[in-house]
C-alpha cells in the first residue's frame, strides 16, 4: 500500500487509461493552443515516382541521341517516326511504341503514306497525326518540286513519272488534270475528283471548266488505279471518249488521258496506260 498522496507505477498506470477512456467517450477536449484549420499546412498530393529502370529507354538508345551522336542517317524507320511523334519533348519510349504501331499498320514507311487520315488518328491522337500528315506532305512537294516549277509534261512516261510521287500508294481512286501551256509545259494541276476504291468518274465539263479558269491550251488526264494494274476499264474507255468530244468542242487539245499503277502489277511492266499510245485518242 502505497503512501497517501503518492500512486505506484502499476496505478498510475491505470489512472491515466480511465482518464483516456472518459475523455475519448465525452470527446477530446480542443486546447487552446492548437493550431486552426487555415494554419495547418494542406496536405501535398501523392508523391509520383519515375518508372522503374528496367520499364525506361536506355540514354543512348533514344532516338534523340543516337540521331546527335550517329546522325538521322543512322536512325531506323521507326525511330525517325518516333523522333517526330516526340518533338522537342516528351516520352521516349511512349513515341517508339506509336510509331512502331503506326509501322506495322502500314507495312513499312510507303503504305503509312497510304493510309487515310481517320486510321493514323485512331492509332495517335489528332495532333500526332496531324504531324505525320504535315511530314507526309512536306516529301510529296519536295518530290515535285524537284523535277522544275513547269515540268514539260509530252509524254506519258514524263507524266507517270511527274504523278507517281503525288500519287504514292493511295486506296482510293483519284482523278487530276494537268493544265499546260503552249509549251506541254505544266501550269497547275487541278485533282478533280476523288471516288473509291474502284472508281473515280470525271464530267468533262469539271475537267475543262479548270483548264479554261488556268487558260490551258491543252490538258492532260490523269487517274490512279489502287490495285496497281493500269488496265483501262469500261468507264475509264468510256469517260476518255466523251473527254476528246469535249477538247475538239472547247479547241483545248486533249493530249493524253494517263492512268498509273504500279510496275510489279502491270502485265506489260510499264506501270502505267496510255490512251494517246494505245491509239484511243
Amino acid at each position: 500500500m502505497s503512501a497517501p498522496g503518492t500512486f505506484t507505477p502499476r496505478e498510475m498506470y491505470r489512472a491515466v487509461n480511465r482518464k483516456l477512456a472518459r475523455e475519448s467517450a465525452a470527446g477530446w477536449p480542443v486546447r487552446e493552443d492548437a493550431p486552426t484549420s487555415a494554419e495547418v499546412a494542406p496536405v501535398s498530393a501523392p508523391a509520383v515516382y519515375p518508372l522503374a529502370r528496367s520499364q525506361r529507354m536506355a540514354v543512348c538508345e533514344r532516338p534523340r541521341n543516337r540521331a546527335a551522336k550517329a546522325g538521322i542517317g543512322a536512325l531506323s524507320d521507326t525511330e525517325l517516326i518516333a523522333l517526330v511523334l516526340q518533338g522537342a519533348g516528351g516520352a521516349h519510349a511512349a513515341s517508339v511504341a506509336k510509331a512502331g504501331a503506326l509501322m506495322l499498320a502500314g507495312e513499312g514507311l510507303a503504305g503509312i503514306a497510304a493510309l487515310q487520315p481517320e486510321k493514323i488518328e485512331s492509332l495517335l491522337g489528332n495532333g500526332r497525326a496531324q504531324q505525320i500528315g504535315a511530314v507526309l506532305e512536306i516529301s510529296r512537294r519536295i518530290l515535285v518540286e524537284q523535277r522544275g516549277e513547269s515540268p514539260l509534261l509530252n509524254k506519258a512516261e514524263l507524266v507517270a513519272a511527274y504523278m507517281l510521287p503525288v500519287i504514292g500508294a493511295l486506296e482510293i481512286e483519284k482523278f487530276w488534270v494537268l493544265c499546260l501551256n503552249r509549251k506541254s509545259r505544266l501550269l497547275r494541276r487541278v485533282e478533280i475528283t476523288s471516288g473509291t476504291a474502284t472508281c473515280a468518274l470525271a464530267h468533262p465539263r469539271e475537267v475543262f471548266r479548270a483548264a479554261i479558269r488556268e487558260s490551258a491550251t491543252a490538258v492532260v488526264c490523269v487517274h490512279n488505279h489502287p490495285s496497281g494494274d493500269p488496265a483501262p476499264s469500261a468507264p475509264d474507255i468510256s469517260v476518255t471518249r466523251q473527254l476528246r468530244e469535249a477538247a475538239k468542242a472547247v479547241d483545248i487539245e486533249l493530249i493524253d488521258h494517263v492512268i498509273v499503277g504500279r510496275s510489279g502489277a502491270d502485265p506489260l511492266g510499264c506501270g502505267y496506260f496510255s490512251f494517246r499510245k494505245a491509239g484511243m485518242i
